[in-house]
């Protein structure tokens, strides 16, 4: 596992699973007859919102802070988020006994801000862009000597993504598709990976904002596109690919479907509403996708990993 383009395979990610077995929750797969006929597919919500830290991020995050050597962990981790990686990362620190720090945007939701600061870490904000995060993480880097812990251009983190497909198929081994929402990608590498190492006849598929549409494009052009600016009410999709990630994805996803944000919206309200799970835009993506129709799963049995249920209350995009 060399190199940029240095990916996880099927038995890493089910060491990664044993690794940090303590501390992640095994997360439970909700149906709803419901959503089902609204969809036109039967479901299988992998309901991540359930997780520590309200996200599948704690995963990663765990799987590579406990995969660090005695002395790179004394010193302490950092990374940049919108929050839900952030907050993994001050969780999975926390658990080892080590420092940590998170760069996140100046517009970050405040249910994020106060998951990320409750687990300890020290915020640094910055202005909410790639390039603004990337330069105050390495200031903070170089300033203390944490080791960067990326939210999704890491192998370790991308292979404790995966262990959430690996527990959806134990349970549901039979079925047709497994789609992830997509922003940087170690998601959806990692479940891509997981899914097609334990059964090649099951397809994957990414979804994105239409707003945040860089790795649709990066998909079919076979490089990293670039977003400075992406446009979406899903925060936690705003990132784009790394070359490690697209490398992954264009190796095993069959194809990425965009939504819009209406569809966004009214996928976040329907599992409200119908489910009964509280979840974040980011994770309404894949079902606005199937929504929407720019996703086709008619008739599929259908795994849709739920990544998280970090919303502030009180700004719900439904109210005026």
């Amino acid at each position: 596992m060399s190199g940029v383009t240095s990916l996880p395979d099927l038995a890493a990610i089910r060491a990664a699973r044993e690794r940090i077995a303590r501390y992640v929750h095994v997360t439970p797969v909700l149906t709803s007859h419901s959503l089902d006929e609204i969809i036109g597919a039967k479901l299988f919500l992998k309901c991540e919102s359930f997780q520590k830290v309200g996200a599948f991020k704690a995963r990663g995050a765990c799987n590579a802070v406990l995969s660090l050597p005695e002395e790179d962990a004394r010193r302490g981790v950092v990374t940049h988020s919108s929050g839900n990686h952030g907050a993994a990362l001050a969780y999975a620190a926390s658990r080892r006994g080590i420092p940590s720090h998170v760069v996140m945007p100046d517009n970050a939701p405040k249910i994020k801000i106060a998951n990320v600061e409750g687990f300890g870490a020290k915020v640094h904000f910055c202005a909410p862009n790639v390039v603004a995060r990337e330069k105050m993480c390495a200031e903070v880097e170089h300033a203390t000597g944490a080791t960067l812990v990326h939210p999704y251009d890491n192998a370790a983190v991308i292979a404790g993504q995966g262990t959430a497909a690996l527990e959806l198929l134990e349970s549901y081994p039979d079925l047709d598709a497994v789609v992830a929402p997509v922003g940087g990608g170690g998601l959806l590498s990692g479940t891509a990976i997981a899914t097609r190492g334990v059964s090649a006849k099951i397809k994957v598929y990414g979804a994105e904002p239409a707003g945040a549409d860089d790795a649709s494009r990066g998909f079919r052009s076979g490089r990293v596109e670039p977003m400075p600016n992406p446009q979406t009410i899903a925060d936690g999709l705003r990132s784009t690919l790394s070359e490690r990630t697209l490398c992954a994805l264009r190796e095993h996803v069959a194809a990425i479907a965009t939504c819009s944000e209406g569809a966004i919206v009214a996928a976040m309200r329907l599992v409200w509403e119908r489910a009964k799970i509280l979840i974040e835009p980011s994770s309404a993506v894949p079902l606005a996708a199937m929504l929407e129709g720019t996703l086709d799963l008619r008739r599929k049995r259908v795994g849709v990993i739920i990544t998280g249920g970090n919303v502030d209350l009180d700004r719900l995009p439904w109210q005026g």
